[in-house]
C-alpha cells in the first residue's frame, strides 16, 4: 500500500510554520493516542502515521530531502503498516514531549519519560550530548570512532522493593459516590509515582536514584555523505534509568573541518587551480588534490581562464544512495605582477599579434553558463 503524503496526513500545507507541524501533530497524536483507543488498530496505525509523519516534517534537513525528492528520498522508514521502524515505544520516548506534562511522572523531568498507558509506569535514562570533529576524508569514506563518553550507570548493589501503596503495579484504584452511584477510576501511584518500585537500598558513591558516574567506551558508525552540523543518535548509549528502566540515547552533533584545499558544495568538491600563461597557452599537467592523495590531470593548450574540468565521481558519496558528487577544477590564468626587461619587451613586441587578442568562440562559455553547467 502506498504512503500518503505527510503534509495531508498532518493537514498542514507545504509552508507550514514549525509551530503549526508541532500544533496539528499533537492534536492527532491525543486523538488517536492508544490510551484514549485501546484495541483499535485503526487508531494505532493513524497514530503511527501521524508520528512518521511529523518524524519527517519536524527536521529541516529530512523536510528538504522530502520536499525535493517526495518518500523516495526516506529510504525504508516507517512505523508500522508494513514499513518497519520504531515501535510505539520508540515513538513516545522520540516525541512524548509533545504530550505535555498532564499525568506525567516527576522522574520524566531528570530522566527521558517512560512507557505510557495503563500499568506500572517503566523509566527512560535521560539523554546525552557530545560534539564530535570529523574531516573530509572521513565524510567520503565513512568511519567508525570509538571515544569515551562519561555517563550515569546503576550502581552495583542497588536493590528496589515493591511499593507498599499500589502493591508493585503502579496504579492505584478509587471509588467516588456519585448521583450515579459508584465509579471506580485508575491513577498513578502518587507515592511511587507510577513506577511501582522505590529505592531499598544503593551503596555507597550512588546518588538517591542508584546511579553512579562511569567512563564507557563508545562506537559511532558514521555513514559517507555526512554533512556539518548533521546529528547522529546511538541507541542506549545515553543515561541509564533507575528502577530497571532503560537507557537513553546518546546524540552525536558532527563538526566537520575545513579541507585546506578542497570546498565542499552538496555532493560536489571544488578546487581552484592556478596555472601562468605560458601553461594556458602551450599546455600542461598539474596535480590535483582528492581526498586519497593526488591525481595528475592534463591542461590542454589555449585553455582559458575560468574553464572548469570535472572529475567524475570523485567527490563525495550521496547519504541518500544516489550516487557520487565530482571534483570540478576551476583554472584560474595567474597575470604576472612584476616583468623583467626581456618578458616586458616580450609582451610589448606581441601584444598587437593576432593570437594574442580575443576571439571567443560559441564554445567559450559566458560566467553564468559556466555557473548553471557546475550546478548541472
Amino acid at each position: 500500500m502506498s504512503k500518503r503524503d505527510y503534509y495531508e496526513v498532518l493537514g498542514v500545507s507545504k509552508s507550514a510554520s514549525e509551530t503549526e507541524i508541532k500544533k496539528a501533530y499533537r492534536k492527532m497524536a491525543i486523538q488517536f493516542h492508544p490510551d484514549k483507543n485501546p484495541d483499535n488498530k485503526e487508531a494505532e496505525e493513524k497514530f503511527k502515521e501521524a508520528a512518521e509523519a511529523y518524524d519527517v516534517l519536524s527536521s529541516a534537513e529530512k523536510k528538504q530531502k522530502y520536499d525535493q525528492f517526495g518518500h523516495a528520498g526516506m529510504g525504508n522508514r516507517g512505523y508500522g503498516g508494513g514499513g518497519g521502524g520504531m515501535n510505539m515505544d520508540d515513538i513516545f520516548n522520540q516525541f512524548g514531549d509533545i504530550f505535555g506534562s498532564g499525568g506525567g511522572s516527576p522522574f520524566d523531568s531528570f530522566f527521558g519519560g517512560g512507557s505510557r498507558g495503563g500499568g506500572r509506569r517503566q523509566v527512560k535514562g535521560s539523554n546525552l550530548r557530545i560534539k564530535l570533529k570529523i574531516n573530509l576524508e572521513n565524510v567520503v569514506n565513512g568511519v567508525e570512532k570509538k571515544i569515551k563518553v562519561k555517563k550515569l550507570v546503576q550502581a552495583e548493589g542497588v536493590s528496589y522493593k515493591s511499593c507498599a501503596q499500589c502493591g508493585g503495579t503502579g496504579q492505584v484504584t478509587r471509588i467516588a459516590n456519585t448521583i450515579l452511584g459508584q465509579m471506580q477510576t485508575s491513577a498513578s501511584c502518587p507515592s511511587c509515582s507510577g513506577l511501582g518500585k522505590s529505592i531499598d537500598s544503593r551503596p555507597k558513591g550512588s546518588n538517591a536514584h542508584g546511579l553512579i558516574e562511569k567512563e564507557e567506551v563508545v562506537s559511532i558508525n558514521i555513514p559517507a555523505g555526512v554533512e556539518d552540523g548533521m546529528q547522529l543518535k546511538v541507541t542506549g548509549k545515553g543515561n541509564d534509568a533507575p528502577f530497571d528502566g532503560y537507557a537513553g540515547d546518546l546524540i552525536v552533533l558532527l563538526s566537520v573541518e575545513d579541507h585546506a584545499q578542497l570546498k565542499r558544495e552538496n555532493d560536489n568538491l571544488h578546487f581552484d587551480c592556478y596555472i601562468s600563461f605560458a601553461d594556458a597557452a602551450l599546455g600542461s599537467e598539474v596535480k590535483v588534490p582528492t581526498v586519497t592523495g593526488q591525481v595528475k590531470i592534463k591542461i590542454e593548450a589555449g585553455s582559458q581562464a575560468g574553464r572548469i574540468l570535472r572529475l567524475k565521481g570523485k567527490g563525495i558519496p550521496s547519504l541518500n544512495g544516489y550516487g557520487t558528487g565530482d571534483i570540478l577544477i576551476h583554472l584560474n590564468v595567474w597575470t604576472p605582477q612584476k616583468l623583467s626587461k626581456e618578458e616586458k619587451a616580450f609582451f610589448e613586441k606581441h601584444k598587437d599579434s593576432e593570437n594574442f587578442k580575443p576571439k571567443p568562440s560559441a564554445k567559450d562559455k559566458s560566467f553564468f553558463d559556466k555557473v548553471k553547467e557546475m550546478f548541472s
